[in-house]
């Protein structure tokens, strides 16, 4: 059987049938606009498997993307791999393919495996001097996994050594998967993922929540972990947080229920930096399935989704869904002179349904950014006629 399909019975795709008309269910949310219509303001392209030159036999998972989209990094694990090793793939510009990936070595020594990195979106800051991760074991530890960071002086430099973040952020449980703001200011991790009550971080709501440390600048010492409450954290796995670039959306993986499988991708985002996380929605079927879903991230520009998927006891591969805003406000089936009042007329608001740039989840403002998108869409569905 092919590996590398999601249809069938590997992976069934979200389609549905209504009247002849394949209905593709865009995930994201949904927002109830005057026609009575539900209208979602971005939607997801159909996931594609990175192919045999990214994906094999083995395990590859937790990919991350460098901000100029021309480098992805993932570990890869399992037959013909029996070490835990780094991988890197280059492309000349975003619309080649991947290439031959390249083995940055066998985990071990992160200063040596992530010294080619720089500048990685939710793995690094925007900088690109400060690099955060997790590892169990590392002497200087305080138990369990501990969150670790490596610095460097300048973008070209080598990392220097490994750094624990102490105790204040750390504990005799398990801190994993660390995601560090653009700015080095804000740190989100997993309270533990592993099952056992030792294993996770204790005040949270289930086993295993989400987090965050601040400090006030990158000088300062990290504060005490604040879970992010029970409107983003449920009684279930809530873990492997990522944010994007702009710092506004904040990705994960859950087991809570009304999911499509056995662990899915969902989101939550916020208007501004100030803001607190809104209610996380699933990113739908077109993204998860009856399978395990994990280990998202998503590109600095927005446009592309990465995320790794695997059935229980198989080996993950990575795949990618483009992500694209919904410019169709009235859900009419057409991008017209009515859909551009429509943003007019809810210039300098907050309203989510014509908030589509700079990112296609918006900036929490309906302005300039969302009129240069809107006209780019429009010109995709409105082609000049050919003389």
């Amino acid at each position: 059987m092919n590996r590398h399909r999601r249809n069938g019975t590997i992976r069934t795709f979200c389609e549905r049938r209504q009247g002849g008309v394949l209905w593709l269910w865009t995930a994201c949310l949904l927002t109830m606009i005057g026609s009575g219509h539900a209208q979602a303001d971005f939607k997801f392209g159909e996931p594609i498997n990175l192919g045999p030159a990214i994906d094999t036999p083995a395990t590859e998972a937790g990919a991350r993307i460098s901000v100029d989209g021309l480098s992805l990094c993932f570990f890869r694990q399992g037959p013909g791999y029996p070490l835990l090793e780094g991988w890197i793939a280059t492309r000349a510009t975003q619309h080649d393919p991947w290439g031959a990936p390249v083995s940055l070595g066998p985990w071990g020594d992160p200063a040596s495996v992530y010294k080619p990195i720089k500048v990685m979106p939710s793995l690094t800051t925007a900088d690109g001097l400060e690099l955060y991760f997790h590892e169990e074991g590392r002497a200087g530890g305080y138990g369990g996994i501990d969150l670790w960071m490596l610095k460097r002086t300048a973008i070209d430099a080598d990392w220097d050594s490994c750094v624990n973040l102490g105790s204040v952020v750390n504990s005799s449980a398990d801190e994993m998967c660390p995601a560090i703001s653009s700015d080095g200011l804000e740190l989100y991790f997993s309270g533990g993922i592993r099952t056992g009550k030792k294993y996770v971080r204790p005040g949270g709501y289930g086993q295993s929540d989400l987090w965050v440390t601040k400090r006030v600048t990158r000088n300062d010492p990290w504060g005490p972990p604040m879970n992010l409450g029970s409107v983003v954290n449920s009684a279930y796995q809530d873990e492997r947080p990522y944010l994007s670039a702009d710092d506004l959306v904040l990705l994960f993986d859950s087991q809570r229920p009304g999911g499509y499988g056995l662990c899915d991708i969902h989101m939550t985002r916020r208007a501004t930096r100030l803001d607190t996380w809104g209610e996380p929605i699933n990113l739908g079927p077109l993204v998860n399935s009856a399978l395990v879903e994990e280990f998202v991230c998503v590109s600095a520009d927005g446009s592309s989704l990465y995320w790794d998927c695997a059935a229980v006891g198989a080996y993950n591969d990575i795949w990618q869904a483009s992500i694209s805003p919904i410019v169709d406000f009235n859900a009419d089936g057409s991008v017209d002179l009515v859909d551009l009042v429509m943003l007019i007329d809810n210039w300098g608001t907050d309203k989510t349904l014509c908030d589509i740039g700079p990112m296609p989840w918006g900036d929490g403002k309906v302005d300039i950014e969302d009129l240069k998108v809107f006209t780019a869409e429009w010109e995709k569905a409105n082609p000049p006629a050919q003389p």
